[in-house]
């Protein structure tokens, strides 16, 4: 069962219709956009404190001169979370699009503004885009600030895959093979017909994998490994690739069971989140790789 609206929920939960015509999906980007920001800020804080992250700056105009105001990192924090949060939407709208360049060229506009397609990659690319050039301009370290980001930026995905789940908004898997189901395993964590969907789409039964619900508890365990790394006396910048090396494991993983378009690469069928997953993973571990071979250098350093 699916509930697009948070009327929905109530409905269901306690058999009482109010009139709350609410988006559960964006109720849980919100929910899921503060208490991340609230995360990064506890980070920040402490980072700032011992020294890995020194003061940012404001831009403020006085007597008609723009001039830069030395301020805690922390302040800033909102305002930047606000900022990757509108830029990730964007972002995911383009590459959700991008997936299907046939249907956009054939209603563009029917596209843009539709309720489904939302792809977490094109968020992540102008999210972390946006966000370097955030702390370029308010004089931050960019890798350092990004460590402190990362354990935020993994539990954001993992709540707003609540939203998913939620509305049905068609990030589900495929058909789910019921005779390989775990007779222990409850079937609602097997296959989901995901009626009443926000898409409007009919499954037939049993139903699909419930990818979000996967993605979800991937999200939340690589949240809890980023949270316990984040005070390793490492190089700037490490964290950050363990973050990469993690978004791309995961994706590789549910792409094995999730319904996207797919594309032929070098004769292999790929999706695009298994192509950009790939480059995360590489990423990761050349990053990973790079900086504690630097730490390394600077232990083997003569004094």
């Amino acid at each position: 069962m699916s509930f697009p609206y948070l009327q929905d929920l109530v409905r269901a939960a306690t058999g009482i219709n109010l009139p709350l015509p609410l988006p559960t999906f964006g109720l849980c980007v919100l929910g899921a956009a503060a208490l991340s920001i609230h995360v990064a800020k506890l980070e920040v804080r402490r980072r700032h404190g011992n020294g890995q992250i020194g003061l940012a700056v404001r831009h403020v105009r006085r007597d008609g001169q723009r001039i830069e105001v030395p301020i805690a990192p922390q302040e800033l924090v909102v305002d930047f979370g606000l900022m990757i949060t509108l830029a990730g939407i964007v972002g995911a709208r383009i590459f959700s699009m991008l997936e299907v360049p046939r249907d956009f060229i054939a209603d563009p506009w029917g596209l843009i503004f539709s309720r489904q397609g939302f792809n977490f990659f094109g968020g992540l690319v102008f999210g972390v885009a946006g966000g370097m050039l955030y702390f370029r301009r308010h004089r931050l370290p960019v890798l350092a600030t990004c460590d402190a980001f990362a354990p935020a930026m993994m539990l954001g995905y993992a709540l707003g895959r609540v939203g998913c789940q939620l509305a049905g908004d068609g990030d589900w898997g495929i058909p789910a093979n019921m005779a390989l189901k775990p007779h222990w395993l409850p079937t609602a964590l097997w296959a989901q017909t995901y009626d009443h969907n926000v898409i409007g789409q009919t499954l037939a039964p049993p139903g699909v994998y419930p990818t979000p619900l996967y993605e979800i508890a991937m999200g939340l365990l690589a949240f809890v490994i980023l949270w316990r790394l984040r005070k390793l006396p490492m190089r700037p910048g490490w964290l950050f690739s363990v973050y990469l090396l993690l978004c791309g494991l995961e994706r590789s993983a549910i792409e094995l069971i999730r319904v996207n378009p797919r594309m032929s690469v070098l004769g292999l069928e790929l999706t695009q989140a298994q192509i950009i997953a790939a480059a995360l993973i590489v990423l990761g571990v050349v990053g990973m790789a790079v900086r504690l071979r630097r730490a390394r250098a600077s232990a083997a350093a003569p004094s």
